[in-house]
């Protein structure tokens, strides 16, 4: 197969108490696996298998919805699983350049914790809230419908996410219900700061003149 679901690097059970193990286990297992299978399954046969997913998204608006939704999902969810951990949580590091670019782009961490979190309460329906870097190495957030994201050319906000926080039910109805802000909350208690650290490197290789 041209994608195959990424392993999860952590047990299921390891983000307890902030995401439990069954959420875990359904949201990896059944929803994840499940966009991988559909993925392959849109592209089969075609030179779509042969390329990364991150050039698949980015034009997208040329390929069939099937395309659009599940290619979504499959690197949304292997983008989320990877910005949290166990040992995650709290600040990053004022000697991460990510701490040091959300200060300059947000003011604060505690703005830019505010503005995410109010795009993802905010987000009508299922979809998910962005922390994205721009071609100019501006900071940005946004927030996405269903398994949207900014690297597609149908979405208006235009960047690499960095962060990411799902919203569907699927990822946090079974522990949390409809309190969707207690989730988003717990969220930031998970957070893999050098994960997120590191994608913002990469995509600005500039960034370490900060």
């Amino acid at each position: 197969m041209a994608f195959q679901l990424p392993e999860l690097p952590y047990a299921f059970d390891a983000l307890e108490p902030h995401i439990d193990a069954r959420t875990m286990e359904i949201h990896y297992g059944k929803h994840h696996a499940g966009y991988t299978n559909k993925l392959n399954a849109a592209i089969e046969g075609s030179d779509l298998e042969k390329m990364k997913i991150e050039d698949i998204l980015a034009n997208v608006s040329t390929h069939p919805t099937g395309v659009r939704n599940n290619g979504g999902g499959f690197y949304n969810h292997s983008l989320f699983w990877s910005i949290m951990s166990p040992d995650g949580g709290g600040e990053p590091s004022s000697r991460m350049n990510i701490h040091k670019a959300i200060e300059r782009d947000f003011g604060s961490f505690e703005s830019f914790k505010d503005e995410f979190a109010k795009a993802a309460a905010t987000r009508f329906g299922s979809g998910w809230a962005w922390l994205c870097v721009d071609s100019n190495d501006k900071l940005f957030v946004c927030s996405t419908a269903n398994q949207d994201n900014p690297l597609m050319d149908v979405v208006d906000a235009d960047g690499t996410p960095i962060l990411g926080l799902d919203v569907w039910e699927h990822a946090y109805y079974l522990n949390y219900q409809n309190r969707r802000p207690d989730y988003i909350n717990a969220f930031f208690n998970v957070v893999n700061w050098d994960a997120v650290t590191k994608r913002y490197n990469d995509a600005n290789p500039g960034a370490s003149d900060l």
